[in-house]
């Protein structure tokens, strides 16, 4: 979910990297061969594909699984992995073919076959699993196998299909090892990408503490480059990560540091800096049932009356996001500033003519994942929106992010907050999953125009063309609120001084390329 450019194509030269020290050679026959050691604050909510829409697990999912296509680092174009070939069927853009390699093998020795992939999309569905993948194929009717070629029949036109094929939720699995109907239990993978996980352990609250993967020596794909052993440690808090990276216990850090530490970073010869492109945004999600508080469009259109967001960047972020007045954050097609153009700035006095006849002050709830700054940001919010009486915040943290998106999904909030990743470079990303019918944040909003128009941008391979279309969609969710946009983050990746391609780990989406990493 994540230095602007005005194009995803142009993200290479965008990257800066800072503090690069020199290249140091080993003595012959010292090599290094300890696994590097990548720390994080993402957090795993399922490794079986079908279970999980978040980045923690799809980072994993892009090193573990193959997906029929894949994206290279600073492209935009989907290009084969799993498959041969892939193409539309026709004009209509409503069948897709992909063509299956022939050499590929499952961990389990099983030879991977066209009737895998289309188990593994049927299953997606038949589960429906209300963390999963599903909203992302909200327009597949049926998936077909035949020899080596899968066939996607899709209900209604989108350009974008190769792009969703590309990313976690593409994830090809073992039909001998996956049931049809149901989660696979266990903390095991069967998988075919480039790397294996060798092991996988947690604490007693069932949340991740490391991941052991090993290079695939199976694996035939896209990929090139053979990768090294890989640890990833999970942690809890923001700050534990910071002090594994002073301590040398972590050789690179991606999502998230502490802001205040981000902002005071400087280049040296010990430290290697990143930055890209950052397609993180950060959102208020308002569940729209007719029992909520916060259920009237007036209310929430009040709310956005009264949010500040220089004052959350500044205050809680140290500066290291931007102010984001659209859910298409910028640099992607059809950007726009609706929320500024419709909210200004905070107006109190229009929040207070919008509640005129509500009791007041309108209360409600806002959940929130107790890490790092999100508490800081959940009290910002809170003092704004109360500080002229008009409303009363109660503040839900959330230690346990797996049980915060179940009890999301189910409706047990009023309001929460969220950030959102790009999975793929199309605006379309961020807006059938997040205000489509039937969307990934379960916030119960569904409207007819909105709708028509996301269909309307799925319909051009020339994305150039879907700009008024992405305007008009965020001109309506800025009248209507079912959320409200905060901020638009940055991509930072750190690395010390003795791995190499840091760099290319992270490209701003949720994928991370393990196998780029490397000793110096």
């Amino acid at each position: 979910m994540r230095s602007i450019r005005m194009r995803w194509v142009a993200m290479g030269a965008a990257v800066v990297v800072a503090g690069v020290g020199g290249w140091q050679l080993l003595p012959s026959g010292q090599e290094k061969k300890d696994p590097i050691v990548v720390g994080t604050t993402d957090v795993i909510t399922s490794l079986d594909p079908a279970g999980a829409y978040d980045a923690g697990s799809w980072a994993i999912y892009n090193n573990v699984y193959q997906s029929l296509l894949t994206f290279r680092e600073g492209s935009s174009t989907p290009v084969p992995d799993a498959a041969q070939s892939c193409a539309f069927v026709g004009q209509k853009l409503q069948t897709y073919q992909c063509v299956l390699r022939d050499d590929l093998t499952f961990s389990s020795g099983h030879k991977i076959t066209a009737e895998d992939v289309k188990f593994s999309f049927d299953r997606i569905v038949k589960i429906g699993s209300n963390l999963g993948p599903g909203p992302l194929f909200s327009v597949l009717g049926s998936v077909q196998a035949e020899g080596n070629t899968v066939t996607f029949n899709l209900k209604t036109k989108d350009a974008t299909f190769p792009s969703k094929l590309a990313t976690g939720a593409g994830s090809i699995v073992d039909s001998g090892q996956y049931p049809a109907d149901a989660l696979r239990k266990g903390d095991s993978v069967t998988g075919s990408g480039p790397y294996l996980l060798k092991a996988y352990t947690k604490d007693s609250s069932g949340h991740p503490v490391s991941a052991r993967l090993e290079p695939n020596p199976q694996y035939r794909g896209a990929v090139t480059r053979k990768g090294l052993p890989i640890t990833v440690r999970y942690f809890a808090e923001a700050d534990q990560l910071n002090d594994a990276w002073q301590a040398k216990q972590v050789d690179v850090t991606h999502r998230e540091m502490p802001p205040a530490v981000l902002a005071k970073l400087s280049p040296g010869p010990d430290l290697r800096i990143t930055t890209s492109p950052g397609y993180d945004i950060r959102e208020i999600n308002f569940n729209l049932k007719s029992s909520s508080p916060v259920a009237k469009t007036k209310v929430r259109q009040a709310a956005a009356a009264l949010i500040d967001r220089g004052a959350l960047a500044k205050s809680v972020y140290s500066g290291t996001v931007e102010p984001l007045y659209s859910m298409i954050p910028q640099g992607f097609t059809g950007h726009s500033t609706a929320f500024f153009d419709a909210y200004p700035q905070p107006d109190p006095a229009r929040a207070r003519t919008l509640l005129k006849g509500e009791q007041l002050p309108v209360r409600f709830d806002l959940a929130y994942r107790k890490l790092g700054a999100d508490g800081a940001e959940a009290e910002e919010i809170k003092r704004q929106l109360e500080k002229d009486g008009l409303f009363k915040v109660e503040l839900i943290a959330e230690a346990d992010w797996p049980k915060m998106q179940q009890n999301y999904a189910e409706g047990k909030y009023d309001a929460y907050t969220a950030g959102w990743l790009a999975d793929f470079p199309d605006p379309d990303n961020f807006s059938q999953p997040l205000v489509g019918t039937g969307n990934s944040l379960h916030n119960n909003y569904s409207d007819k125009t909105a709708d028509e128009l996301i269909r309307q941008t799925q319909e051009y391979t020339d994305r150039g063309r879907t700009a008024d279309d992405f305007k008009a969609l965020q001109e309506k969710v800025a009248d209507d609120v079912p959320l409200i946009p905060l901020w638009q983050g940055k991509n930072y990746v750190l690395g010390n001084k003795d791995v190499s391609g840091s760099q290319y780990l992270s490209d701003g989406t949720g994928m991370w390329r393990l196998w780029e990493l490397g000793w110096i």
